[in-house]
């Protein structure tokens, strides 16, 4: 899979949840397999975070044949009083990168 990032150890600033959100909202139909490769997790933290997510209308999925769609809510507020007013679309646009940026391509306007 290209863009698996290497295996890091310690803390770091991002949750889990907010990386699957990320990779979700990168792409809606990623598969879960796709998503804890990505995020250095298991394929079971992953579904239980997407429950998570569900549950508490950050995120919706429809069904598709085998395929799963998701749908990020990105005027749902983020729950820590600390980020009070803050949406996901705010959170969302400091993770997810363009595909120009990301591969290094020169962003046309």
């Amino acid at each position: 899979m290209v863009g698996v990032p290497a295996s890091h150890t310690g803390w770091t600033f991002i949750t889990s949840h907010a990386r699957v959100l990320a990779v979700i909202a990168d792409n809606p139909n990623v598969r879960i397999r796709d998503i804890a490769a990505r995020c250095r997790l298991t394929e079971r933290a992953v579904a239980r975070i997407i429950s998570d997510l569900e549950q508490d209308g950050y995120l919706s999925r429809t069904r598709e044949g085998r395929t799963n769609t998701y749908r990020v809510e990105p005027d749902k507020v983020l729950r820590h009083p600390a980020e009070a007013g803050l949406s996901v679309a705010s959170l969302l646009s400091l993770l997810v990168r363009d595909e120009g940026e990301r591969f290094g391509k020169p962003v046309t306007q």
